[in-house]
């Protein structure tokens, strides 16, 4: 026989096909193996949305590892790591593990199903070799074993001659609870992405907010959620306080710091005083507002060239070093006269002067609060070109070029307290640094799946308990000849520890006399 023809007396294996393909594909998708998987992948990728700072938690963060380092910002935003939660790549982790706890709970809970309904199977015939096996003491018939079975809450079925029983069957109950309490949270998670919003706006001290689409920095609507969702309400932020531990090695930590605001909760009702800390949100109607930061905006006074004041007014500036609230400015004088200013300054909170005559903050608390020209320059801003620019850039690399750098003379101008200014050259006007005043960064999210949320985890919480100290067991009983045969086995795979203890006491009721009992 030739090696073709072996080959074609050879059975061949059939090929799949397409509908062969997604059947195994839906298989795979839906075992429990993958959605152990898919959830460990949810909770790895989630990770980096702890890791990295978030344009709808922390902004300025944000825009401080752009001002830093250009090509990583960039990166982090190629891959969605500044926005991990609404990145494609998240997104298809979550619809996959919602689809995969689908396909695990349907066909398990009709498989339950059947089981409860199912009765005990009958009892073995030689009940010494179960792991459990004892003989009860006392005369018993069927009937009364039945019954004392069934006051230890086991189902019971009878025969001639054995008893079979079985109890446990919440252990799988909460198996399937916790799936669907999983279900249950994506799914809140999911009305929170339909039917919620979120915005990020910084205020600062005496100025007003009003929950406004035009009012936000950064707003991240639902997909279901229009302008007209907004709920009405609006405050002023009075007076921000914040205090800092003075000594010792935490000395600089921030130990608190509260905004005070005046809330009115529809432009209807009258204004109200509410103290607002960062475990504290204010709530209207389902919408909470989180204070997430805090830091200076230093107030300024620019005269031009002509003697018209071109700028007056707060500066929010962007942290630089923590620990001491040291923090850089950009002030953009774009109406002065003849030409456009902009500075570049450096805010210390604490300045204090080093012995090479450089000045530094020593302290987050404003002690001794001065502002420091790190740059001054004249020229086309670029603001009115109709391109979007941070307010915490000067300008552009291809406007910055084409600025024109101011002189301030063979040494740096020392740093300017409060009150105090500084005259820039060719008679362009002078800049004065007038007061200091405070910022807040507020998260503002509204979330219908914030509830269902916490019922879902509540009892995923519930369910998991219950899967893991509930066994499920059997219990059988034979008569035969006045001899009362006792066995028992564990159907969890490793839940055999304390069933001695339970076995012991359920042979010592079916050998209790009738008056223990009861």
């Amino acid at each position: 026989m030739t090696v073709d023809e072996l080959q074609k007396e050879t059975p061949q294996p059939a090929k799949l096909g397409l509908v062969g393909w997604l059947r195994w594909f839906w298989r795979t998708l839906t075992s429990m193996k993958t959605a152990l998987v898919l959830l460990f992948l949810f909770a790895l990728a989630s990770i980096p949305g702890s890791l990295v700072p978030q344009r709808s938690v922390e902004p300025d963060k944000v825009a401080l590892i752009y001002q830093n380092d250009p090509a990583l910002a960039e990166w982090y935003d190629r891959f969605y790591l500044f926005d991990v939660f609404t990145a494609p790549w998240f997104a298809a982790i979550y619809l996959l593990l919602f689809v995969s706890l689908i396909g695990c709970v349907l066909p398990r809970t009709s498989t339950y199903l059947k089981e409860l309904r199912r009765k005990p199977p009958t009892a073995p015939k030689n009940l010494s070799r179960l792991p459990y096996h004892a003989r009860a003491e006392g005369e018993l018939d069927v009937e009364e074993a039945a019954r004392r079975l069934r006051r230890l809450r086991f189902r019971v079925a009878t025969g001639p001659g054995w008893v079979s029983a079985e109890k446990g069957y919440l252990r799988e109950t909460g198996n399937l609870l916790f799936h669907v309490a999983l279900l249950g949270l994506l799914v809140a998670v999911g009305m929170g992405s339909l039917f919620g919003y979120r915005g990020n706006v910084l205020v600062v001290e005496g100025d007003g907010f009003a929950n406004t689409v035009a009012a936000y920095d950064r707003y991240m609507p639902g997909s279901r959620v229009s302008a007209e969702s907004l709920e009405p309400f609006s405050f002023t932020l009075k007076d921000f306080q914040a205090s800092y531990q003075l000594g010792g090695d935490k000395r600089g930590q921030e130990l608190d710091y509260t905004a005070k605001l005046s809330v009115n909760d529809s432009p209807e009702s009258p204004a109200r005083d509410y103290d607002l800390k960062v475990n504290e949100p204010l709530e209207i109607d389902g919408t909470q507002t989180y204070l997430i930061g805090h830091g200076y905006a230093p107030v300024f006074r620019v005269t031009d060239g002509k003697g018209q004041i071109a700028f007056d007014g707060p500066v929010p500036c962007l942290i630089e070093s923590k620990p001491t609230l040291t923090s850089g400015c950009v002030v953009k004088v774009p109406d002065a006269q003849p030409e456009q200013l902009g500075f570049l300054l450096q805010f210390l909170p604490t300045s204090v002067r080093l012995t090479d005559g450089s000045h530094v903050s020593a302290f987050p608390g404003q002690l001794n609060p001065q502002a420091k020209i790190v740059g001054a320059f004249s020229g086309d801003l670029g603001v009115r070109s109709g391109k979007p620019q941070s307010v915490y850039q000067l300008a552009p690399d291809d406007v910055m070029k084409k600025l024109k750098p101011l002189a301030m003379g063979s040494k740096a101008p020392p740093p300017l307290a409060v009150g105090q200014s500084f005259d820039l050259p060719d008679k362009l006007g002078k800049i004065e640094f007038t007061g200091v005043k405070e910022w807040m960064t507020l998260q503002i999210a509204h979330d219908p799946g914030r509830m269902p949320a916490l019922l879902a985890s509540a009892l995923a919480t519930v369910a998991l308990v219950m899967s893991l100290m509930i066994r499920r067991r059997r219990v059988f009983v034979r008569i035969k000849d006045g001899a009362v045969d006792v066995g028992g086995l564990t159907r969890t795979e490793g839940s055999g520890t304390g069933f001695g203890e339970e076995f012991a006491d359920i042979v010592k009721a079916l050998s209790a006399g009738e008056k223990d009992v009861r």
